[in-house]
């Protein structure tokens, strides 16, 4: 019986259930948070200073008197002090961003991408993760978790990118060189997170949301590529290797034109960048085919929100909105109303701004295996607790 490694990850909840609280309702007092949580006062007492300690809680406003003993101070999330990083490694370009644990956007750098080439691209990635660094030491921030967004699949246990055809990459084992070429940069040793781009992308519009959040929810990226990243349960679905949300290649026309996986018909044959660039620009079929793409996922997953994002969208404004009516018209026929369907907060800055947001996702929701514990936190790496 592993006694202390239980009480260790009964306080990790505990602490990551408070944090949850007081992002959802900003100025909750310590008592609120008791009522809230279920939690005994004196556990409230003790966790809320270690979190003040930390940097995570700040005690901001004035005390507030409710009439039954002695005023209260509200508490509300600290984004003095900590600060995360986000990369989205793209089939062109990389974007790293510095975002608070708000979500506001504190840095921001976007270069194209210099090589496809493992070891090249975690190098570039690395200095430019590098000089956000330096942004948020001038700015008095301290860099907690680093999240890392890739176009293709990543198996959730040991890092590797399984597919991502795109970059002609197959099996690779990205985190290590990654943190290395970190290491190489002086950059700290935080925990490194590694996911798809659209499940990331997905994560930062579900914690970055007013209040709790839309759940279900699903991200679609229509970009070179075309993903879907999919919050179930208050948790990121990712099934059982990593591959859930690969809609760009399941198949909307038999014998259709070939995708670059090799398989004919794929939604990415129709509705990527760069299908509507060889389409000369008209956009109607290719609107019609990610409506049928939506419809599809409404139906299977019943989410409250579909946002929609890439550069197809971009790029061509009524591609979007030709999608909407397609799935309006389905609902009508069937008698339904259909989940809102929008445009992302963060524009081209979603997938990265979602990468930084990785590590944010697992410290409030701490209940993990080990292998995927191991995974996100490399040798030596400080822990965001």
């Amino acid at each position: 019986m592993k006694t202390k490694g239980d009480q260790q990850l009964v306080r990790r909840i505990n602490r990551s259930v408070l944090l949850r609280l007081v992002r959802a309702q900003p100025g909750l007092s310590r008592a609120r948070l008791a009522a809230e949580s279920g939690l005994t006062k004196s556990t409230v007492s003790l966790l809320v200073r270690e979190l003040l300690d930390e940097g995570w809680l700040d005690e901001a406003g004035a005390s507030v008197g409710d009439g039954m003993g002695r005023p209260s101070t509200p508490l509300h999330i600290n984004v003095g002090v900590r600060a995360l990083v986000g990369v989205e490694i793209a089939i062109e370009v990389l974007r790293v961003v510095c975002v608070s644990l708000q979500g506001d956007v504190l840095h921001s750098d976007a270069q194209p991408l210099a090589d496809h080439t493992p070891a090249v691209v975690c190098a570039q990635v690395a200095r430019m993760v590098a000089a956000a660094h330096r942004h948020l030491l001038a700015s008095g921030l301290r860099l907690s978790g680093i999240g890392v967004g890739v176009p293709g699949a990543v198996h959730d246990a040991t890092g590797v990118v399984r597919f991502a055809p795109n970059l002609g990459w197959r099996d690779v084992d990205l985190l290590p060189r990654l943190s290395r070429a970190l290491a190489r940069e002086k950059v700290p040793d935080v925990a490194v997170q590694l996911q798809n781009d659209a499940d990331a992308a997905v994560l930062g519009e579900f914690e970055f949301s007013d209040g709790e959040g839309e759940d279900p929810l699903i991200f679609v990226s229509c970009d070179v590529g075309v993903g879907a990243g999919i919050v179930l349960n208050d948790r990121l679905f990712i099934g059982a290797q990593g591959m859930a949300g690969e809609i760009g290649h399941t198949v909307l026309q038999v014998d259709g034109p070939r995708c670059s996986c090799g398989r004919l018909g794929c939604a990415e044959a129709f509705i990527s960048s760069r299908a509507l660039e060889q389409a000369g620009g008209d956009t109607v079929r290719a609107a019609r085919y990610l409506g049928v793409l939506l419809q599809n996922l409404w139906v299977t997953f019943e989410p409250r929100a579909i946002v929609v994002g890439g550069k197809s969208c971009e790029a061509h404004p009524e591609f979007l909105r030709g999608a909407i009516d397609t799935v309006a018209h389905y609902a009508q026929s069937a008698g339904l109303v259909p989940p809102v369907i929008r445009s992302p907060r963060y524009g081209a800055w979603t997938p990265s701004v979602g990468a930084a947001a990785l590590a944010l996702h697992e410290y409030l929701r701490p209940v993990r295996t080990d292998a995927q514990a191991r995974r996100v936190r490399p040798a030596g790496a400080e822990s965001l607790a």
